[in-house]
């Protein structure tokens, strides 16, 4: 069963992706074409990211693997046959490489094994190739969130902005169609870019989603052109944010923590556009952030400042992800344990803070949401009475 109506009701099952040796094959070269500012060590991401999800199970959610879900998708021989000739295409591999490459991916015995080589990248010498890489590393999988947005009860597949990441979208093309757990899924495929980051599901009726570096208008139009036909969504609110690498996602600089505060990034209110799409049409919304928030929820809210209104440390914590965190309740958040005036604010303002080790996860440039794909959240009586 998939079912996201919401940010903050309880969090019951995550998609998850354990950083594996893609990481190793990071280098200096190549870190700006991969989107990494730095090289996490593997070891230490690894025991952060296993205490993440120890985190999860502990807190009553049920975590899922993206390399454990995609292997058992392609167990029959023709829809392994199928991804291999798919993933070999949107790998751009050059054709006289290509039957190698396949026969070689083929041969694997473990299809786990194998979907992590897929991820990990596939090296020259793995081949004797003189050739440092023959398919290039995935280092932001374990960023689940933007591949895939689960609204309601169906899926939507994104089609992620750069090419470094959009082979990643694949994997959940074939869960979602193979894997048993989600027979009879519907999903839908964008045509133009967005990614998940940039989508938070306020309620059963409202989508709030950003215009930036990674989502762009046409891809929100054609969204907006999806879910509007449909009985439950009936309103996006699209925010324009600054187009650059600090703000690449919606999530990146506002969350929502309760069912009436978020947790966000002040700079981005400056010169801040919002925008309404209806069944009507779309139209500019000429209010601050706060006030169009309220009249989205219909009820009055708390924005609280990320570190603060010292402009310092509002920048240092909004760069390692203080306003990234991941509501897995109404009131009780997991964030990383490096933004430390962050999360004093937030327990002021009566918030649960879970904290998380982050010195190496933080590198790749995302927090507690980011990592995670929410796949089933339900209301207690309690919420239902409260959310």
């Amino acid at each position: 069963m998939l079912k996201i109506d919401s940010e903050i009701i309880d969090l019951k099952e995550v998609l998850l992706h354990r950083p594996g040796k893609e990481l190793l094959n990071l280098t200096p070269s190549t870190l700006e074409d991969l989107l990494f500012d730095d090289i996490p060590f593997l070891k230490e991401a690894q025991q952060e990211h296993d205490n993440f999800a120890r985190v999860l199970k502990e807190n009553g959610v049920k975590v899922f693997y993206l390399e454990n879900l995609m292997a058992e998708a392609i167990k029959e021989k023709e829809i392994k046959d199928k991804f291999l000739r798919e993933f070999i295409e949107e790998a751009n591999i050059e054709n006289k490489y290509k039957k190698t490459i396949y026969n070689y991916l083929n041969n694997f015995k473990s299809n786990k094994k194998l979907i992590l080589k897929t991820m990990e990248g596939i090296k020259g010498k793995d081949l004797k190739i003189n050739k440092t890489f023959i398919t290039n590393p995935m280092p932001n999988l374990y960023f689940t969130r933007d591949n895939m947005t689960v609204i309601g009860e169906e899926v939507y597949i994104n089609n992620m902005r750069f090419n470094s990441r959009k082979r990643e979208s694949i994997y959940y093309k074939y869960i979602f169609k193979y894997h048993s757990k989600f027979k009879n899924t519907r999903t839908y495929n964008n045509k133009h870019h967005i990614e998940g980051g940039d989508i938070l599901v306020l309620n059963e009726n409202t989508l709030l989603i950003g215009i930036s570096q990674r989502t762009e208008k046409r891809a929100i139009i054609s969204l907006s052109n999806k879910l509007l036909k449909k009985e439950k969504i009936n309103k996006i609110i699209a925010i324009k944010i600054p187009n650059k690498r600090t703000s690449m996602h919606l999530d990146t600089v506002i969350t929502m923590v309760s069912n009436d505060k978020f947790i966000y990034y002040p700079k981005i209110t400056e010169n801040i556009k919002i925008y309404e799409i209806t069944a009507n049409g779309v139209k500019k919304i000429d209010k601050s952030l706060k006030e169009a928030l309220e009249k989205i929820l219909n009820k009055k809210i708390t924005l609280i400042p990320c570190a603060g209104k010292d402009e310092i440390d509002s920048k240092r914590e909004q760069w390692s992800d203080g306003s990234n965190t991941l509501c897995i309740k109404n009131k009780v958040i997991i964030t990383y344990d490096r933004n430390i005036k962050t999360n004093n604010l937030l327990r002021k303002e009566g918030i649960k803070v879970i904290e998380i080790k982050s010195s190496e996860l933080s590198r790749g440039r995302g927090g507690p949401r980011c990592m995670s794909a929410p796949l089933l959240r339900e209301k207690s009586k309690k919420e239902m009475d409260n959310v």
